[in-house]
């Protein structure tokens, strides 16, 4: 091995800062950045480094001489094994200032625009027991700790129903306690282990590709209604109606049971059927007294309650008085289109996944709103004369899309149609700090609130208003 890729060691190096992908972030003696994952702002360690590139290396703590007072005791005893949570070492008052400045430091380096002062973030009010969805994997070929690889001892259970080890496809982590999603949540998951290791019953074999139970979603809502679904890889109606009729019977709570049968490669449920098996094939999520049809296909925010405060602040930043048409760009299933329909005189809702916008034209029956229209198709597509020709000029967009943010003919269009405002609502401050920058000409940021939806985590959403210069 050459000199130059060497690992290097380095001590008495103070941890910095925090941000990327969650990493703290230290100097080397030559000034390099280190990223170190688990590293929290104050502390001092040793660092083994074990990737080198042109301007950074990845390293580990190798030995703490000071740990900082930031830092908190881990809730969850997967904490550091499990890919999730990577921040559940800091205290939360400084996962949200280290969120903060993240977005100030993506908006101001990388928009390099004027920018009025920003609202301090939004924290969560709970911070652990706050998704309404999660999905985890079974696997015959569970992760084992280092004691039961050093151990003599012969290990019979390899079974698993768990999350994947981060940067491992065939390997899953057993999960006895997950502190994301609140009670029966855990209740099911272990139930449902149980049972099937109980039974006999084959849990995945991802690399034979083989094996009876494949993955479970769980769902719930703030109406305290559960959703479960158990993808089953083997086509077995015995073994498959085994394990549904025990959870039918054991949790009747559950408002809707389903289930699929995939034999693709990968485990994405949404060129599947899905099957209900017992009670509705959706529940209901609720906000304001509108009603949210949620299927197993359903795209709505995983924090219910932090997703009810990003919606009054978008609300909030448009200023509608009841005489606006607003356009709302990426709107899923149409809830932020819903939620501002009764401020609007109409509004219009654009998306690229059929079966998204079937959802938001059922909610909107649902809940007896008749001044929004909603459109699929590509959103760089959409914006033509003939489309503002037919739905009207905009008086204001409210845009929220994927992580990659606008494309950059989309940002074009809306500076052709040049609405009074924009609202722009990110998950990706950096993506966003770009698109503000192709705007700026015609319009200034007035208002900037960062929103946390994820406590323990490194992601923050990021609220903007532009008005026109």
């Amino acid at each position: 091995m050459s000199r130059k890729n060497r690992k290097q060691f380095f001590e008495k190096v103070e941890v910095i800062d925090a941000g990327a992908k969650g990493k703290g972030v230290a100097k080397a003696p030559d000034g390099r950045v280190i990223f170190l994952p688990y590293a929290v702002p104050g502390d001092v360690v040793d660092v083994q480094t074990f990737k080198k590139r042109k301007a950074y290396f990845e390293g580990k703590i190798a030995n703490f001489h000071v740990e900082s007072e930031k830092r908190t005791t881990p809730e969850c005893q997967h904490f550091g094994v499990c890919g999730g949570c990577k921040w559940q070492n800091m205290g939360y008052e400084h996962q949200l200032f280290y969120k903060q400045k993240e977005v100030e430091n993506n908006l101001k380096r990388i928009g390099k625009i004027d920018l009025p002062e920003f609202t301090p973030i939004l924290g969560s009010e709970e911070i652990y027991f706050y998704r309404n969805k999660m999905e985890f994997s079974f696997s015959n070929s569970r992760w084992l700790t280092q004691k039961e690889i050093e151990s003599d001892d012969d290990i019979d259970n390899k079974n698993a129903l768990g999350f994947h080890i981060p940067g491992m496809w065939d390997k899953i982590l057993d999960i006895k306690k997950c502190h994301l999603q609140e009670d029966p949540s855990n209740a099911i998951r272990l139930a449902v282990r149980n049972f099937a290791i109980e039974n006999n019953l084959a849990f995945f074999d991802p690399r034979n590709q083989n094996g009876l139970l494949r993955t479970m979603m769980i769902r719930t809502s703030s109406t305290g209604e559960i959703m479960v679904l158990i993808q089953f890889y083997d086509d077995n109606v015995e073994e498959r109606e085994l394990v549904l009729n025990f959870l039918q019977e054991k949790f009747p709570e559950i408002t809707s049971l389903q289930f699929v049968v995939n034999q693709k490669p990968n485990d994405t449920i949404y060129d599947q059927e899905v099957v209900c098996f017992a009670g509705r094939d959706h529940i209901f999520e609720e906000m304001e007294g509108l009603r949210f049809k949620i299927n197993a296909k359903s795209f709505y925010q995983t924090n219910s309650a932090q997703a009810y405060e990003l919606y009054k602040i978008t609300r909030d930043f448009a200023g509608l008085t009841g005489d606006e048409l607003v356009y709302d760009l990426y709107t899923g299933t149409g809830t932020i289109a819903q939620f501002v329909a009764k401020n609007a005189k109409k509004v219009v809702g654009v998306e690229a996944v059929p079966e998204a916008i079937e959802d938001a034209k059922a909610n909107a029956q649902l809940n007896g709103i008749d001044n929004v229209s909603f459109y699929a198709g590509d959103m760089k597509e959409v914006f033509n004369e003939q489309f503002i020709a037919e739905n009207g000029q905009p008086d204001i967009i409210i845009t929220d899309p994927p992580r990659d943010g606008m494309h950059k003919d989309v940002v074009q269009q809306i500076l052709n149609i040049a609405p009074k405002k924009v609202v722009y609502v990110s998950c990706n401050s950096a993506t966003q700090a770009r698109d503000l920058l192709l705007m700026d000409d015609m319009y200034k940021v007035t208002k900037v609130q960062p929103v946390d939806m994820f406590p323990q985590t490194h992601h923050v959403e990021n609220v903007v208003l532009l008005e026109k210069r």
